[in-house]
């Protein structure tokens, strides 16, 4: 499905080939840790782009490459509460805009050189002036090495999301001594539990990865070697786990998961991404119907969001009408019931809006998500609302979108936590509000959550999304299942928050 964050379309082009054949549970050496087996071969659905942490850093469904080599200063665990890694310890000034860690005093790059504070803080400057699909996270923000363990982050604001950050791709730590390496695309020089093998590697189909020996944390690393290969076509993947062809996969169709269980492999799940339209013009610049709130509640109320789900994703999510996850502390159950399937009262609120015969609303679209297309013509034609498509390809779907070129348009999208959710879809300079949107009880909502108390910040949340709700931002459809597969030798945690597992959460079976 299109995914940003590295998990937008990602599954439309054709299997690229598997190589390499699972390991199963032998021991390959041993630890205090628990058991530990030779190696976990994982399958992905997309390659990395570069191990350069200023060019190419990505979490979503790349995560496993990075976190592989490179450590972050802090990490989620399964239930996606941060923990301490390289960074022990971190404390904000009262006004909450100088962040101080304290790092770790034994951790070393693959290289053999100290991960210090110097060395922390380059990677974070390399990273914030590069040109990762995150970097824009983390502009303004000025780093300084105190001493060799302690390192300052100051910020022109208060950032709510900054820690979470952190533990993902901004966080990452590479040796700077590899920033001037012709080569640092592909032979990375992390932090991490394992070293990229580069002489059994295959760009773009194979990654192959040893264990780190001089890694900090040895009880963390469960394996001795890991492999991760790249197939990007459903039929392919399943095809390798019926196979036996590896230890874990991410499912990304989830109308395969009856038959991938039927070959004894379990599935884990999670929530992360909503799908549904995106009512990008809402100040009705480019369309004005879509500048009247009763257009907008109107197409959410043209939506039989069961149906929807059954026939796109086989009852595999949950059905939803707010863009904030269930994590979130803006999350409100009963909001999911704002807007019934009501064709007729569709039809109501429309001509009340001016529009008692209809309106035609431009969207772009993609062959290889025909049938979604389909089914939101349809049920928008139900109510008198004309769908008028322009095939964008796949390639420049998300650019049109964002140009913007379109005033709506389907799209699935990951439900961030709550700051970074609010900076990548409803601030007035987010990602995706490309026609810049702004209403004034909005932004009032948005700048209590950045400078009020906990509990100001907490219901400013809740009012925010009860807002967008009723103002119709968006016409979320439902929540898709993430779903990751392991065989009867692995175990895994699935974050609730990415869409691939982290590393350090397989296991083998005893």
């Amino acid at each position: 499905m299109f995914r940003w964050k590295a998990t937008a379309a990602l599954a439309v082009v054709a299997a690229l080939a598997l190589t390499g054949c699972a390991g199963g549970a032998e021991s390959g050496g041993s630890g205090s840790g628990g058991a530990r087996a030779d190696r976990l071969t994982l399958i992905s659905i997309a390659a990395p782009t570069s191990y350069d942490i200023g060019a190419g850093a990505e979490w979503g469904n790349r995560s496993e490459y990075f976190e592989a080599v490179f450590d972050t200063l802090l990490r989620q665990d399964s239930k996606g509460e941060l923990q301490p890694n390289l960074a022990t310890e971190w404390s904000y000034n009262d006004d909450k805009t100088v962040l101080t860690l304290k790092l770790r005093d034994d951790a070393k790059f693959s290289d053999g050189t100290a991960v210090d504070a110097k060395a922390v803080v380059a990677s974070l400057e390399r990273f914030r002036d590069g040109t990762s699909p995150q970097a824009g996270t983390m502009k303004g923000n000025q780093y300084a090495a105190t001493d060799d363990h302690t390192i300052t982050i100051t910020l022109t604001a208060p950032n709510p999301a900054l820690l979470n950050s952190l533990s993902l791709a901004q966080g990452l730590v590479a040796a700077p001594s590899s920033f001037s390496d012709a080569d640092v695309a592909t032979r990375p020089v992390g932090s991490g539990p394992y070293i990229l093998d580069t002489s059994a590697s295959v760009t773009g189909t194979t990654y192959v990865y040893k264990a780190n020996p001089d890694y900090w944390n040895k009880d963390a690393v469960k394996y001795d070697n890991l492999t991760v290969n790249v197939i990007d076509d459903n039929t392919a993947i399943l095809n390798a786990i019926k196979a036996g062809e590896a230890n874990g996969a991410k499912v990304a169709d989830n109308t395969t998961i009856s038959e991938v269980e039927g070959s004894g492999w379990t599935i884990e799940s999670n929530e992360l991404d909503f799908q549904g339209l995106l009512l990008l013009d809402r100040a009705g610049t480019m369309d004005p119907a879509l500048g009247n709130v009763k257009v907008r509640q109107a197409i959410n109320m043209a939506f039989d969001r069961e149906a929807l789900l059954k026939s796109l994703q086989s009852g595999y999510g949950t059905v939803t009408e707010q863009v904030f996850p269930k994590s979130s502390v803006a999350y409100d159950a009963a909001l999911d019931t704002t807007y019934a399937y009501d064709p007729a009262g569709a039809k109501k609120l429309l001509a009340d809006a001016g529009y008692p015969s209809g309106l035609t609303i431009s969207m772009p679209s993609v062959p290889a998500f025909q049938t979604s297309f389909d089914l939101i013509k349809q049920q928008l034609q139900d109510i008198g609302v004309t769908v008028q498509y322009t095939e964008s390809g796949t390639n420049n779907f998300i650019s049109d979108m964002l140009a913007p070129k379109y005033p709506a348009t389907w799209m699935a999208l990951q439900q961030d936590p709550d700051w970074q959710l609010i900076n990548f879809m409803v601030g007035p300079n987010a990602t995706f509000n490309p026609f810049k949107a702004q209403d004034p009880k909005v932004d009032a909502f948005i700048k209590t959550i950045q400078f009020g108390s906990t509990d100001e910040a907490n219901q400013a949340l809740k009012d925010l999304n009860k807002y967008l709700v009723d103002q119709a931002w968006f016409a979320p459809f439902f929540r898709v299942q993430g779903s990751f597969a392991t065989d009867a030798n692995t175990t895994v945690d699935f974050w609730p928050t990415n869409a691939y597992p982290s590393i350090f959460s397989f296991s083998p079976k005893n």
